[in-house]
């Protein structure tokens, strides 16, 4: 089976995977003041400026779960590390276009390495999320949950869907150019489509089976769970692990059927 072998494939050159991670991220901050500090100040300036928008101007209180800057905080570091592997992912191949020709490596390992490294800046930006916590708890202000457990479920989920849809991405973006173009759009539409500044419960019963449909939304739901109510949406939680399911087997596919043009083109 194509997906088994690649799993193999990839499980075997694990040693290079991590060589090649190391070396992204060394790379990413050379000659950087704040190294991994960047990848904190993105997501959480970003919860500043949607805290005041949303509490201050629009005095929008009940926007998401509460404290509401706990709410934008889980789900704008989950998005950002998504969002980043969806743009990353779509150019992996192009980015190293002579390494994927000349190295006797399984091609889906450069689009397993976007992810990988961007899950090693994702999980550096987890204790900002447990200082704020630790402070809402103490003060009274929400409560932890025993669905905590399901928050390294949802980091797996996560990376096992930007792999499914990257292993999608990377070869379309070699053969149609403007592809990049198109997840830059789509990221920013799936942004709103997605529970990261409210909460899914608050849309009406219609949108809330259309926000079902995406896969991030039940991985949100996995994610903030313990922070909040400690409930979750079983509906939305159940379409995300089909889907990543569905994501990465068709990304098997798509990826080997497309490799041979791939390697002419690049």
């Amino acid at each position: 089976m194509i997906g088994v072998a690649q799993v193999r494939g990839l499980a075997a050159n694990r040693q290079v995977l991590r060589t090649l991670v190391e070396r992204d991220l060394r790379v990413r901050y050379a000659g950087s003041w704040l190294g991994w500090v960047w990848t904190v100040l993105d997501p959480l300036l970003m919860a500043l400026v949607y805290l005041v928008v949303f509490t201050v101007i629009f005095t929008a209180r009940r926007s998401g779960n509460q404290p509401y800057f706990l709410h934008l905080l889980t789900g704008l570091f989950l998005w950002q590390w998504f969002a980043q592997n969806m743009s990353e992912t779509s150019r992996a191949l192009l980015a190293e276009s002579r390494l994927v020709r000349s190295a006797n490596l399984p091609r889906e390992l450069w689009v397993v390495r976007v992810v990988t490294a961007k899950g090693v800046e994702f999980v550096l930006t987890l204790p900002i999320i447990v200082a704020f916590t630790i402070y809402y708890v103490a003060t009274g202000q929400t409560h932890l949950h025993w669905t905590l457990v399901f928050i390294p479920v949802s980091i797996a989920l996560t990376f096992l869907l930007s792999v499914g849809i990257g292993m999608v991405l990377a070869p379309i973006t070699v053969m149609v150019t403007d592809m990049a173009r198109v997840v830059r759009i789509a990221l920013r539409l799936g942004f709103y489509a997605t529970p990261v500044l409210y909460s899914a419960d608050m849309a009406p019963p219609v949108l809330r089976s259309l926000l079902a449909l995406n896969p991030m939304s039940g991985i949100l739901e996995l994610f903030r769970a313990g922070f909040f109510r400690g409930e979750l949406n079983r509906l939305s939680v159940l379409s995300s692990l089909v889907l990543t399911a569905v994501f990465l087997l068709v990304g098997a596919v798509i990826f080997k059927r497309m490799e041979p043009a791939v390697l002419k083109e690049i």
